[in-house]
């Protein structure tokens, strides 16, 4: 049986066919059959989503509740009242939140129901999930990653356990994820939706966005996160697009699988078939990483400064460390101006960017925090390149699915990339040609051992 979309469960509960506690039994059960292979869920909130499932349905404006009896999971780096916030690290503190998060108090406001918190690596900081608590494996492969950080929440939204996930995005930690699994995942551009994660976001550079398996469904999310309504409406392009193609590679210490290559190359098919202008070029990517590097580290050492040293895993005491190192660098904003201004003048000639999601499969699910730092550096480099540039610049970029690989059978994704318009219109465009993308080139909404 397909399992139903946002859309569908909210539809079905305003129009009295299902019921908010209906939905939510039914996804508790999916979790409890699911979750124990899988390590999608750091908490499972049974007993209270229940109760709250019938305060949705007890309630008078249930007809106009975008997301009406709809389960939802939260990526545990988010305050969610009631429950500990652990940042997947055993250096936090097991208090329950006395508040929710905004984004947490939109989504329930509009009807949705949070089932449980996700999982994640160790204060969000590498691209596969694992820590202290577990790992979470990829529905398509559970010998491969779910990806990180969100990939508690992709790996529940790509078993089906829930239609819908939050997650946000530092360094590519929705986009990973999304690609990994199959899914498709947003990251907004700055100022689009509140974030408030961590200390400082990173320097910024972290936003909240969904993880669904359809554009509709993440489209609907976003415009409840971004408390803008008008953008859960999506359409096709009326009129065709200039449209880059960048397959080359994003750092030279991660070269392209050839069957990512494949995945964008079709995809660039596809555009072309329907009408698109549709041209390969290489792409400025800055030939100096550190600025990224720097926030990355830095950021790390914001969150990590907060917690007993002694509790946290030797990969983050030595990421914070650098941070440290690098935290001067990590401030000054001339090196994103001039990355900026080389990517503005880019888009003057293109409406979106396409590029490959990651460069190679998801890494092996092990435990990768008891590896070495530079393990772990070394790993998450090689295999997700394209992804944090837009963490930088703050710019509106998704991953969607493109296929799948023919040797490890997870499945492939290709970034899509447009520069900041007002009233979140670059969003918008973003997600109006991945609709298209998906009626051309459509995909499993949930991995086949799951659907």
């Amino acid at each position: 049986m397909t399992s139903p979309t946002a859309a569908g469960i909210a539809e079905s509960v305003r129009s009295g066919a299902s019921s908010a506690v209906a939905e939510v039994t039914a996804a508790l059960a999916k979790i409890a059959e699911h979750n124990r292979r899988l390590g999608s869920f750091q908490v499972v909130r049974a007993e209270h989503a229940l109760a709250e499932a019938a305060g949705v349905d007890a309630r008078s404006d249930l007809a106009a509740l975008p997301l009406a009896g709809v389960p939802i999971a939260i990526k545990d780096n988010i305050p969610v009242a009631g429950e500990p916030l652990r940042d997947g690290s055993a250096a936090t503190s097991a208090r329950p939140q006395v508040a929710d998060h905004e984004i947490v108090k939109r989504l329930r406001d509009a009807g949705a129901i949070v089932v449980g918190i996700t999982a994640v690596p160790e204060l969000c900081v590498f691209g596969a999930t694992d820590s202290v608590y577990g790992i979470t494996r990829n529905p398509w492969n559970r010998d491969r990653t779910a990806g990180g950080s969100s990939g508690g929440s992709a790996s529940a939204v790509a078993s089906g356990q829930v239609a819908i996930a939050h997650g946000n995005d530092g360094m590519g930690s929705i986009r990973i994820p999304a690609a990994n699994c199959g899914l498709v995942g947003l990251k907004p551009g700055a100022g689009v939706v509140p974030q408030d994660i961590g200390v400082d976001a990173w320097f910024g550079m972290s936003e909240n966005g969904p993880l669904a398996t359809t554009v509709a469904d993440a489209a609907l999310m976003f415009s409840v996160m971004a408390g803008l309504p008008e953008l859960a409406t999506v359409t096709e392009p009326v009129t065709p697009l200039r449209i880059a193609i960048a397959g080359g590679v994003a750092s030279p210490l991660a070269p392209l699988d050839p069957e990512w290559a494949r995945g964008l190359a079709e995809t660039a098919d596809a555009l072309r078939g329907a009408g698109h202008h549709v041209s390969e070029v290489v792409f400025p990517y800055p030939s100096n990483p550190l600025p990224l590097l720097a926030r990355w580290f830095a950021g790390t050492a914001t969150d990590a400064d907060l917690l007993d040293a002694k509790l946290l895993e030797p990969r983050i005491r030595t990421h914070a460390r650098w941070g440290r190192v690098l935290a001067r660098q990590a401030r000054d904003p001339k090196p994103v101006e001039v990355f900026r201004e080389k990517a503005l003048e880019f888009f003057a000639d293109f409406d979106v960017l396409i590029t490959p999601s990651l460069a190679q499969p998801g890494i092996p699910a092990i435990e990768w925090y008891k590896k070495s730092w530079f393990a772990n550096v070394a790993a998450n480099v090689r295999y997700a390149p394209y992804a944090s540039p837009w963490n930088l610049l703050g710019w509106p970029a998704a991953s969607i699915p493109a296929g799948t690989h023919a040797t490890v059978g997870t499945p492939l994704a290709v970034q899509l990339v447009a520069a900041p318009r007002a009233d979140a219109a670059g969003e918008a465009l973003v997600l109006s040609l991945a609709l298209q993308l998906e009626r051309l080139r459509p995909w499993p909404r949930i991995a086949p051992d799951f659907a």
